[in-house]
């Protein structure tokens, strides 16, 4: 109340709002205009505006009689953008740059708080702008005068050129079709740059009049920022309380909430959580733990929430696994998106992941070898999957992060029961897709499965441990004395049946087996990769009979064979590892996986007409030894044969040449030029 005394009242004014011009007044900002440059002279200006865009080009005449203008400067400038010659394509007819052009841009995207106001007789008149635009000159001139000197010299080193000349210019060009565009591919299109400003360029200019400042349609135009009728009919909108009044000429600003930080994407606001419906809290809690027991979901879902809902709707967005309840994978992979590590679509990450999640619902600890094995997924993605419900443990594997929740399972049967035939479904899903084994298939025993698993210290396992070797120490000496005695049996016999004894021959030097350790998860259970009940010839002492060895040995150089038609250039890295993705697409019990070592797979490479290519790499690469050893094959049959062997010899004596050096030494080698294609075939 004591600053209101100290500062009173003087006056109190009348505010009209005029709705004449609405959507119809702009406000034009000008840059400093030079002395120049006059706006009244209307003869030598003209104004386009696109109206959807807002955007307005202005072009303002250049006093030319200024002391101020340099006229020396104004002809050159001329002269740069129109040349020599005149007609009424020129962008200065009177050879003299005697008019600047302006273009507008938006000075601000939200022009609702702002209106233009006239004071008179004690009211004040609001007109709401429809837009603010800058005005900026435009240089488009220098790029007209850039293309008229790129023309001239174009001319100039052209004049010369004869109709033969034109002839060998002829470049080879390629026709490509186009394939139908999909909605996606669409939606892209349309959001791009390069389409918007087609888009933008295609709406046509709209040419207006100018009118200066004292003419008589200016002073009539002007008589619209005045309010028409001063009745309260037509001012509704300021019969408003003071606030009303203050949120209508001054609203929040859009451009100031999106300023405000943002909280990151796994932080999540519980007051504002709670304001959304039910379902869509279910789903986003579930997307950000993924793994989580019932009786925390509905802590988090704050007191006075129904359970039966909650149940309802949390079996929409997760699945029970081991009473638990986690996020289903479409959740996690909407469809049309991708793996960060690998690229692979939604949908395959959603059937490895169902597999991760359905082996959980059989035993508490995975593998990770055996998930890579079977789904054929990237290491990264295996991971994450393991990651989001699981914890690893060393020497063991992955042990599901949670304990059996037994409370869930005793209280919700039937929601148990439900849940199990849906698994049901999932399984029968992915042994169609995986083609899984028994193996798989068959839940390993375990504890848990009759009573929730008991979380023991470090020192009661030892103490467990110290009391069962007590209790077996007994059973197991008697088992000591009786393998003592078979043993002795054993020697007496073996002096008998020496003859009939196969050693196995081992490769004398260095050669280890080849490591197809990221395939054993597809043979469990299987001796050499064959099923012993299949009737297979078992080895003896590591040694397969004849047949078999032929066998091995016939597939392994057709596989050998069709590789190097198709890459003719191979490392032994590279190899190995279509090697195992070979074998991975082969039928358990296949001859090839009774074992291929290194020096098997090598010998057979130079058996089928290959030849190792010894690169002289530089000795402080940071390449492997299998990748170090390069295997070309030497004959195709085809009539490049001579071209590549001359190729390979190039790079045995360097590992990095010149395109030009290959060209002239094939040439020299051949005896016949190549033209650049058939160089290219060849490098290929």
């Amino acid at each position: 109340m004591a600053n209101e005394e100290d500062d009173p009242i003087i006056q109190e004014i009348d505010v009209f709002l005029a709705r004449s011009l609405l959507e119809k007044l702009y406000l034009f900002q000008y840059p400093i205009r030079p002395a120049s440059m006059t706006y009244d002279d209307v003869t030598h200006l003209s104004a386009k505006i696109k109206p959807k865009q807002q955007k307005v080009e202005l072009e303002m005449a250049i006093d030319t009689l200024n002391p101020n203008y340099c006229r020396s400067k104004g002809e050159q400038i001329a002269l740069n953008v129109d040349g020599t010659c005149t007609d009424e394509t020129s962008t200065y007819s009177s050879k003299l740059m005697d008019k600047q052009t302006f273009c507008s841009s938006q000075a601000a995207s939200n022009v609702s708080r702002y209106a233009a106001a006239v004071y008179k007789k004690g009211e004040l008149h609001l007109t709401p702008l429809h837009g603010i635009l800058q005005l900026r000159p435009s240089f488009t001139y220098l790029d007209k005068a850039d293309a008229k000197h790129r023309e001239r010299e174009a001319a100039n080193e052209g004049g010369d050129s004869s109709q033969d000349e034109a002839e060998d210019d002829v470049k080879q060009i390629t026709v490509r079709f186009s394939r139908p565009e999909t909605e996606q591919a669409r939606q892209r299109r349309v959001q791009s740059y390069e389409f918007l400003q087609k888009r933008q360029a295609e709406e046509h200019w709209v040419h207006l009049h100018y009118y200066g400042l004292k003419d008589s349609r200016s002073e009539h135009e002007r008589q619209y920022l005045f309010s028409q009728g001063h009745g309260l009919a037509e001012n509704t909108e300021l019969i408003k309380s003071p606030s009303e009044y203050l949120m209508m000429l001054m609203p929040p600003s859009v451009e100031e909430e999106n300023d405000k930080p943002m909280a990151p994407s796994n932080v999540l606001s519980m007051a504002q959580l709670r304001t959304l419906p039910l379902a869509d809290q279910i789903k986003i809690l579930m997307k950000n733990v993924k793994v989580m027991p019932f009786a925390n979901l509905m802590s988090l879902l704050g007191s006075g929430t129904d359970s039966t809902a909650v149940l309802r709707c949390v079996q929409q967005v997760a699945l029970l696994v081991q009473g638990n309840w986690v996020v289903k994978s479409d959740v996690l992979y909407p469809k049309d998106t991708s793996s960060p590590h690998s690229g692979v679509p939604a949908e395959v990450l959603c059937r490895g992941r169902d597999f991760v999640m359905w082996k959980f619902t059989q035993d508490r600890w995975v593998v990770r070898k055996e998930v890579a094995a079977v789904t054929k997924l990237c290491p990264e993605d295996v991971k994450d999957f393991l990651e989001h419900m699981s914890v690893a443990r060393i020497n063991k594997g992955w042990e599901f992060m949670l304990p059996y929740d037994e409370d869930f399972v005793k209280k919700h049967p039937d929601i148990v029961q439900r849940q199990h035939m849906l698994w049901m479904g999932i399984q029968a899903k992915l042994e169609k897709v995986y083609n899984l084994l028994k193996e798989h298939l068959a839940p390993k025993k375990q504890e848990a499965q009759s009573a929730h698993p008991l979380l023991v210290s470090g020192e009661q396992r030892v103490n467990m441990a110290k009391a069962k070797a007590k209790q077996n120490y007994g059973q197991l000496e008697k088992e000591f004395q009786r393998q003592k005695a078979e043993m002795k049996s054993n020697d007496a016999s073996a002096k008998t049946d020496v003859p009939n004894i196969r050693i196995k021959e081992e490769p004398v030097g260095a050669e280890e087996p080849m490591d197809t350790s990221a395939f054993e998860g597809l043979n469990n259970g299987l001796v050499n990769g064959l099923h012993p009940a299949e009737g297979s010839p078992e080895p003896v002492n590591g040694h397969l009979p004849g047949g078999c060895i032929d066998r091995v040995a016939q597939e392994l150089k057709a596989f050998v064979s069709s590789t190097f038609k198709k890459q003719f250039v191979l490392t032994l890295s590279e190899l190995k590892r279509l090697f195992n993705l070979h074998l991975a697409s082969l039928p358990p019990g296949h001859t090839l996986f009774s074992g291929i070592s290194d020096k098997m797979l090598q010998d057979m490479v130079l058996d089928t007409g290959c030849k190792q290519i010894l690169v002289p790499f530089p000795p402080q690469t940071a390449a492997s030894p299998d990748e170090l050893k390069v295997y070309a094959l030497w004959e195709a049959g085809d009539t490049y044969d001579q071209h590549r062997q001359v190729l390979l010899e190039i790079f045995s004596r360097n590992y990095r040449v010149r395109r030009n050096v290959i060209q002239s030494q094939l040439s020299q080698e051949c005896g016949e030029d190549l033209n650049k294609q058939e160089v290219d075939r060849v490098l290929k």
